[in-house]
């Protein structure tokens, strides 16, 4: 078993350590604003352990999933609303 996973992000490959939440794969990437407010502005992870909801991203087609409580797994699709 690998200590990698590779998922992609907006289309965009990213390796990290398959230990990692979804939060930190982003972050990694440097996608600091994750989806739009109503009123437009960027938002992205507050409290990272799954409290304010702020780290919502679409995950292989499922909307509204809190990247702060899930693990990457190998070949992901992680979509944000940015």
């Amino acid at each position: 078993m690998s200590d990698e996973v590779t998922l992609f992000i907006d289309g965009v490959p990213v390796t990290v350590s398959a230990s990692s939440t979804v939060c930190a794969a982003l972050l990694e990437a440097r996608a600091i604003a994750l989806r739009r407010s109503v009123t437009g502005e960027p938002r992205g992870p507050l409290c990272g352990m799954g409290v304010c909801f702020e780290c919502r991203v679409t995950i292989d087609g499922q909307p509204h999933r809190r990247s702060c409580q899930i693990l990457c797994r190998e070949g992901m699709d992680v979509r944000t609303d940015v």
